[in-house]
């Protein structure tokens, strides 16, 4: 495993793609689960445990299914496995980090520099998707970060709307 978590490094240090991770189902399985406990552990910071795992799932969801749609509508389905599981796993890897953040910006120990810690590691995850996504379609740098973005966007727009509570939506 730590291989893995050595390449899933190395992915968002830009020095490797998806296409270096094994294609395996039980990976990915692996990794939506550890993906789904970052993401439970972030959001529970702020919310109760039920609203944060019903997150913590879609948000997994959400990102499975935007790596088979990209990848079916750029037919190029083979990758899905290996594609999947570098975007769960760079989210998982990402959202560990930020997690010293988060947590300081809630209970207000810090909050600006945890507020820019932050914000950069926002812009690192997209970066990062981009890449990800560049290399599972073979696109330009540009088109992979705007895919990337709308991605990003409407993940949040789908989640605020479902959890309007987590989203300060009231």
């Amino acid at each position: 495993m730590f291989e893995i978590i050595k390449l899933l490094f190395d992915i968002c240090l830009f020095t490797k793609g998806p296409q270096n991770l094994p294609s395996s189902v039980w990976l990915l399985r692996i990794l939506a689960v550890v993906d789904v406990i970052v993401s439970f552990l972030m959001v529970s910071i702020s919310t109760d445990w039920l609203a944060s795992l019903l997150q913590a799932i879609v948000s997994a969801l959400l990102i499975i299914g935007f790596s088979w749609l990209m990848l079916y509508l750029g037919r190029k389905r083979e990758r899905f496995h290996q594609t999947t599981i570098a975007l769960l796993g760079t989210d998982a890897l990402i959202g560990f980090i930020a997690l010293p953040g988060m947590a300081s910006m809630m209970i207000g120990k810090g909050i600006f520099l945890a507020f820019v810690v932050t914000v950069g590691l926002m812009i690192w995850h997209w970066a990062v998707a981009g890449h990800i996504i560049r290399n599972a379609l073979g696109q330009t740098w540009t088109f992979s970060l705007g895919l990337a973005f709308l991605y990003i966007l409407g993940s949040y727009q789908v989640i605020a709307l479902l959890f309007p509570e987590v989203a300060g939506v009231n």
